[in-house]
């Protein structure tokens, strides 16, 4: 089988049309891993379309279902075939087995994602990441902004970056002080899930995504952002 990872689609030199027909040419099934790949909803039925044998996306992630369970789509000999490798028959993936309660779980996620409105979700994505940006907009040598990823986790994130020479702490600082501290906060480093963006030496960053944040963390967030980069 030919293993197609969708996340690096804007650094590979072959796109997903030439990967199916290669694969399509030589009798050999082709596997998209689309793990984060969605929003946008259309995601979820456009690389079967394209030709891919099977597609996978993570039951959380974008989805926002149980983190242990996931969906394989496509040809269904491979499909029926991957199933008999797990429970209740025994074989080489009953050790990673998914629950009944994971099941009923992924699929109610997936009900509530194709009826949601993603244009409503975004806005409000969007307007944590504007709050944690205002609140640090005031730090000299600070810059936050908003951008949102090419492929997978397609959502507003906030890309935070400071001068070393005027806040003398590094990513690797800034990142265990957040994780070290009541609660704990877990971000992603400089440039994460932006792999062409460059800055200059001097700079040091952090990238926060706020898909995960209950109502109100958003402000935790950034009052915590604020005391580490001010202080």
């Amino acid at each position: 089988m030919l293993f197609f990872i969708n996340t690096f689609t804007p650094k590979g030199r072959i796109d997903r049309q030439t990967w199916v027909a290669v694969g399509k040419k030589h009798g050999v099934p082709t596997f998209n891993d689309a793990a984060a790949d969605v929003p946008p909803k259309g995601r979820l039925s456009e690389y079967v379309r394209m030709g891919f044998d099977l597609v996978t996306f993570s039951g959380g992630k974008g989805l926002l279902g149980p983190q242990s369970s996931g969906l394989l789509l496509g040809r269904r000999d491979l499909v029926m075939a991957a199933r008999r490798c797990g429970s209740p028959w025994g074989g080489i993936g009953r050790g990673m087995k998914v629950g009944k309660e994971e099941m009923i779980g992924l699929l109610a996620a997936v009900e509530r994602y194709l009826k949601i409105d993603h244009q409503a979700e975004k806005r409000l994505l969007q307007s944590r990441v504007d709050t944690i940006a205002a609140s640090l907009a005031s730090i000299p040598g600070v810059q936050a902004e908003s951008f949102v990823p090419e492929i997978a986790n397609h959502v507003p994130h906030l890309s935070l970056e400071w001068d070393y020479e005027r806040i003398p702490i590094t990513t690797a600082e800034a990142s265990g002080r957040l994780k070290q501290g009541h609660p704990p906060i877990e971000v992603g480093g400089h440039h994460w899930m932006q792999p062409n963006r460059q800055s200059p030496d001097n700079m040091q960053g952090l990238t926060v995504s706020v898909w995960m944040l209950r109502p109100g963390e958003d402000r935790i967030v950034a009052e915590r952002l604020k005391s580490l980069l001010a202080g």
